[in-house]
């Protein structure tokens, strides 16, 4: 299965609004990142590295809120850091929704439990769950014994009440195609509402430096997985175009700018993955970052990058620029 059609829809509209506005650059998402702060230690992450001045800001609402209305962006995917650590990630995430925003509120759900009451179920707001394989595999991840089970908990506790849930899950070296096929069954059996995936990419500042999966193994990883239909079951959060662009069906140019990423220190360039500097505006952001120099072929570090933040967009524009694509996610093949 494709992405939610009202997801769907919602792009739709949003791109052919560009398209008359004959803009070449726009955002499709926003990574918000209103701290760095978490209460796990992941092998993936490098979030924590920050200096600990910086680990105890907080964003204030008015500046997270102002920065997406600045972009445009129809959606927002809350991260950070752990979002629920955040004294007012309850009043961002409102003020949002209230702008017509579609949200997904990233968390390793250890802390859902404890705020879940802050918030109310809404047609554009999804819970997007850290689940990086089944217990064994994502205890080990996240480092901390008893966290998939948590996760898990607090899954159904959501589903419980009424919210959308979705997952994001990614894969390194050390997984098998049995591995995918094991927790993306696991969580369609749960009840997710969506999963998201991605392979392990080329992150500098994550402690864990020696697992990330190259070009040809995320191809061979995903081509296996997938096949004999598997993919047509499971309710993944991706174009048909992104699942055969991961299993070396077709390739895709870096649309770096279509997922920019907005924290404390401002607007990333180019992309969530590499840091080349921060600009204060995202207007600075789209004019003086030199998009033409990054992707693979362009950037020795985006030699083995096939992530969701860098080729998705790139998907997502292809699919709904084609009448025969468009069709073909509607229909989930």
């Amino acid at each position: 299965m494709a992405m939610p059609l009202r997801q769907s829809l919602r792009l739709g509209g949003y791109l052919m609004k560009q398209k008359l506005l004959r803009k070449e650059k726009f955002p499709l998402l926003v990574e918000l990142e209103p701290l760095f702060a978490c209460n796990l230690k992941c092998g993936g992450c490098g979030k924590i590295a920050q200096p600990h001045t910086l680990l105890k800001q907080r964003m204030p609402v008015e500046q997270a809120v102002g920065a997406i209305e600045e972009s445009g962006a129809p959606m927002v995917s809350i991260a950070g850091g752990e979002p629920l650590m955040h004294p007012q990630i309850d009043e961002i995430t409102r003020q949002l929704l209230a702008r017509n925003k579609i949200i997904f509120l990233c968390t390793n759900a250890l802390l859902l439990p404890k705020h879940i009451h802050k918030f109310k179920p809404h047609r554009n707001f999804a819970w997007m769950v850290h689940i990086d394989g089944l217990e064994e595999r994502h205890d080990a991840s996240v480092r901390k014994e008893g966290g998939f089970q948590a996760a898990v908990d607090a899954i159904k506790l959501a589903k419980e009440k009424g919210f959308r849930v979705m997952t994001n899950t990614t894969f390194f070296t050390g997984d098998t195609p049995q591995d995918v096929i094991d927790v993306l069954d696991y969580l369609n059996d749960l009840g997710v509402d969506n999963m998201q995936i991605s392979p392990g990419y080329a992150y500098e500042k994550a402690p864990d430096q020696d697992h990330w999966l190259g070009v040809q193994q995320t191809r061979e990883l995903f081509s296996k997985a997938f096949g004999g239909g598997n993919r047509k079951r499971w309710r993944l959060n991706h174009s048909p175009v992104f699942l055969d662009f991961l299993e070396g069906k077709r390739d895709l140019e870096c649309t770096p700018w279509g997922i920019p990423s907005y924290s404390l220190l401002g607007w990333q360039r180019p992309c969530y993955l590499l840091d080349d500097g921060y600009a204060k505006t995202y207007q600075e952001l789209i004019e003086t970052t030199e998009w033409e120099n990054f992707g693979r072929g362009k950037d020795p570090r985006c030699s083995n990058c096939m992530a969701h933040c860098g080729y998705e967009p790139t998907a997502v524009i292809a699919t709904l620029g084609s009448l025969k694509e468009s069709v073909r996610a509607a229909v989930g093949h």
